[in-house]
């Protein structure tokens, strides 16, 4: 059974003969009798009792009927999905982003990507910057969300927001009585403070380091941990401090502590969409590069408020 084959049968059925099939069809009613009597012989079996008008199936036909609308339906949704994915409507989109950025964005960005691309499946891989700029020049993401510095010439980079690298103090710490929050300051100015830090590998214990080397110091780290939410707590509850970038404050930070801008750090790494070079960005991909853009800008402006 071929499709047209098992269409042309189906409207031999539905109009009850051979003449209003083919008128239907816009077919020659001789054409359409011969397709009728060569599927017969070859399965072996007559599908149409010709003695009465209309056609009644014969008990064969109605096996066959059967199976050809189960071939035409499930040939018809075939062709609706690819449809969808010509006019990138459906797929997959393969995001790889940073653990932290997860749990800001997602939340924020995927009640609004499922109701404009219900039918894109969303495969989600976390790991640090660098990795993921990593698994896109391999292929095994199709876009990345991370705090980047834009440098690769085998990726393409669309900023999202960019971000401001500071001191983000509890409100016991001493820096935070010296300072009203929001004063750019220098590291050394918190050099005598207990630092909570991020352990290696984090984009901003790059930074740290860097800054710490610079004045010639040595942190007096409270606490070394991989998560950036833990170390946030951490130094609001006791008083201390920690480098993050302004992106991260929340009214838990701004109610608890102070948050200073480094000046003189000039940041280099914010946050980007990056893809391979040269590539399409299939719709709905770039629409989520989109509405991430829209959630974290809306979000920004409800939190000055």
């Amino acid at each position: 059974m071929n499709l047209k084959q098992a269409r042309y049968i189906c409207t031999i059925a539905r109009e009850g003969s051979v003449t209003a099939a083919a008128k239907k069809l816009y077919v020659s009613q001789p054409s359409l009798s011969q397709m009728l009597k060569q599927v017969e012989r070859e399965l072996g079996v007559t599908l149409f009792d010709r003695s009465v008008s209309p056609f009644q199936l014969t008990y064969a036909g109605e096996k066959y009927l059967q199976a050809a609308n189960t071939i035409l339906s499930a040939n018809e949704r075939l062709e609706n999905q690819l449809q969808e994915i010509r006019e990138e409507n459906s797929g997959r989109l393969r995001l790889g982003i940073s653990v932290q950025r997860a749990v800001q964005v997602l939340p924020l960005a995927l009640p609004w990507f499922m109701v404009q691309f219900p039918h894109v499946a969303l495969e989600v891989t976390e790991g640090g910057s660098a990795h993921l700029e990593e698994l896109v020049m391999k292929g095994e993401v199709d876009l990345a969300l991370a705090a980047l510095e834009s440098v690769s010439p085998r990726l393409t980079y669309e900023l999202i927001e960019e971000e401001v690298i500071g001191i983000l103090a509890g409100k016991k710490a001493p820096l935070a009585a010296r300072y009203p929050s929001g004063t750019p300051i220098t590291l050394d100015m918190a050099g005598g403070e207990s630092f909570v830090s991020l352990k290696e590998g984090h984009s901003v214990r790059v930074v740290q380091d860097i800054l710490f080397r610079r004045y010639g110091l040595t942190p007096n780290v409270l606490l070394e941990t991989d998560s950036l939410e833990v170390a946030r707590r951490v130094a609001l509850g006791t008083g201390s401090c920690m480098l993050c970038s302004n992106i991260y404050l929340d009214g838990l930070s701004r109610h608890h502590g102070a948050f200073y801008p480094l000046k003189d750090y000039e940041n280099h790494r914010h946050f980007y969409a990056c893809y391979p070079q040269g590539e399409h960005l299939p719709r709905y991909a770039a629409g989520f590069v989109k509405i991430v853009s829209q959630t974290l800008h809306q979000a920004a402006l409800s939190s000055l408020w």
